[in-house]
């Protein structure tokens, strides 16, 4: 099972399931689900191969939405569901697979497609520290700093990083391995009838206008909106919009 973090509610109100992205965990989201936690209760998850969870051999999407729905039957269903990025895609297969495990969906800045960039470069930098040197989390981002320029990016990854175990909460060579499931998106018939959110950044790239034919064929109830001035990380860099745009959301009758 894998690993989880509960907000809990007083109100007795669906529970929402928050799947994080690649490199990320259930704790880069604790702001943002204990502030949604005053309306419903909130399960944050670590996914396979990130954070506490399990460490498997493999890390594809099949995989993801088989723990997520492991996860809502122990909770009971249905709930509602909100990933970001590579959780935005667990998501998705999760609610074609299992349909009657969601509720509804919110799908923040990823679409159902393969993309063709590549995040092995983060795994490469990772690696390549020597952490038997690192005794603070601000020494491994200064080492970070010969492979990544982005600041933001670097303090993202050392939340991943244990510093007392001298090892990495991420295991570094099945994502690397897997990476090419990771970009792209499985085969999966027939769609999912419930409300889906796809909620982007306005200026992230990762949803096209020429994606939405597609998104509507496996979502036909799929609608779309965009956080002004932010980028992929959408939750993070505009946390209070992101905020506003979820609760008007899951408000909805």
């Amino acid at each position: 099972m894998l690993n989880r973090l509960y907000h809990e509610c007083p109100r007795e109100q669906r529970a929402l399931l928050v799947v994080h992205g690649l490199y990320g965990s259930a704790r880069n989201w604790g702001v943002i689900c204990k502030r949604l936690s005053d309306e419903r209760p909130i399960i944050a998850v670590d996914q396979r191969n990130h954070g506490d969870s399990p460490w498997f051999a493999t890390h594809g999407y099949e995989d993801m939405a088989h723990d997520l729905a492991d996860v809502i039957q122990a909770h009971g269903a249905p709930v509602d569901v909100l990933g970001h990025s590579m959780g935005g895609k667990a998501a998705m297969v999760l609610a074609l697979r299992h349909p009657e495990l969601v509720n509804r969906m919110i799908v923040a800045d990823i679409a159902p497609v393969t993309y063709g960039h590549d995040q092995s470069q983060y795994i490469q930098a990772m690696q390549a520290l020597d952490l038997s040197k690192i005794e603070k989390r601000s020494q491994a981002m200064d080492a970070l700093g010969a492979f990544i320029d982005d600041p933001t990016l670097r303090s993202f990854f050392t939340q991943s990083l244990d510093i007392k175990g001298k090892r990495w909460k991420l295991n570094l060579d099945v994502l690397r391995q897997d990476m090419d499931k990771i970009l792209g998106f499985p085969e999966i018939s027939g769609p999912f009838a419930g409300d889906v959110l796809f909620l982007s950044g306005a200026n992230s790239h990762y949803v096209q206008t020429e994606h939405r034919p597609l998104i509507k064929a496996k979502f036909p109830n799929a609608r779309f909106a965009k956080i002004p001035g932010a980028g992929h990380w959408l939750h993070a860099e505009k946390p209070r919009e992101f905020e506003a745009t979820v609760r008007a959301y899951l408000a909805q009758a």
